[in-house]
């Protein structure tokens, strides 16, 4: 083992936290700068320039674009024969924020994440593992490298802790979950088609679920269909659903 990971494992003052990732990741990590702050939710992120906190979120964005990709690949290579919206589909099924989050906790994320529980009651942490996991996807991928990410991905984490092949039987319609939820809240729910943000593919379709007029979830997706699916997830995931 090189001699600096022999000093970050037994000599440094960072050492427990070190042994801590070691054990969660089977890694000895090399920027933990990067680790620390995939677990801190902006509750209790500080302002490092205007509009903008030292959060997990932007680690966030980059390990979402990053998982995303590797299930991806994944998925084309043990599904020869499907089309598109089969893929679509059940890479949503392993990417959505209620599997994340179960996977999370199986992880032993809750004892890493760092927020504020007078800010984050309860009910309003329900994408706060999911968050976090992808984050840390993020923090990996910055610190190793894409294909050491890849590889942690699919050895580490897809081979041994998702069934892809249970989740591919498991029925998972937000949309309808969604709409069944408004009907019996006496709620109208609509699904907004908006404009996609500077630099983004005109081809990536942005839709809003809204609920009584009120924004509750985004989804961004290649066809309004998918993103219509993303969307509804999402709102699930607010309204606790």
């Amino acid at each position: 083992m090189p001699i600096s990971r022999l000093y970050k494992l037994y000599l440094s003052p960072q050492r427990k936290y070190v042994k801590v990732l070691k054990n969660l990741l089977g890694f000895v990590p090399g920027n933990l700068s990067l680790y620390r702050l995939a677990f801190r939710h902006k509750s209790v992120a500080q302002n490092i320039k205007k509009g903008v906190k030292n959060s997990n979120e932007r680690l966030e964005f980059l390990g979402d674009a990053v998982l995303g990709s590797v299930v991806a690949e994944v998925l084309f290579k043990l599904y020869p024969y499907e089309d598109e919206g089969f893929l679509t589909e059940l890479r949503s099924k392993i990417v959505n924020r209620a599997n994340l989050n179960q996977l999370a906790r199986k992880l032993g994320f809750e004892k890493l994440i760092e927020y504020d529980s007078r800010i984050m009651g309860q009910s309003r942490q329900g994408s706060l593992l999911g968050d976090a996991f992808e984050a840390l996807i993020g923090a990996v991928y910055l610190d190793k490298g894409y294909e050491f990410t890849r590889s942690f991905l699919i050895n580490h984490i897809i081979k041994s802790h998702i069934d892809i092949h249970t989740l591919e039987q498991t029925e998972t319609n937000f949309k309808s979950k969604l709409i069944e939820w408004c009907q019996r809240h006496g709620k109208d729910i609509s699904f907004e088609l908006i404009g996609n943000d500077d630099g983004e593919s005109i081809k990536l379709f942005t839709v809003q679920a809204n609920i009584d007029g009120e924004s509750m979830g985004l989804g961004k997706e290649f066809s309004k269909k998918n993103a219509e699916k993303l969307a509804a997830e999402k709102a699930c995931e607010t309204l606790g659903i």
